[in-house]
């Protein structure tokens, strides 16, 4: 696996061994280059969906990732 892989990053970043639920095809989604509009549940797993293709997407070399949070709005 390589180093950018979404799956290295969650294990190696951030400790957990698989995805949970949609997160794999959230993340594939976004880490293609792709619009995501995803609604979870508190404790769903929302962040790892854009902290993982920010993390992917910079490694490869993509530049950086800009993230709007409703969470400010509230």
């Amino acid at each position: 696996m390589s180093e950018s892989s979404p799956l290295t990053i969650l294990q190696q970043v951030f400790g957990y061994p698989a995805f949970r639920g949609q997160q794999q095809a959230i993340i594939d989604t976004v880490v293609a280059g792709g619009d995501a509009l995803v609604l979870m549940p508190t404790g769903g797993g929302k962040s790892l969906c854009y902290q993982v293709p920010a993390i992917a997407r910079q490694r490869l070399g993509q530049g950086c990732t800009i993230v709007v949070s409703p969470l400010v709005a509230l």
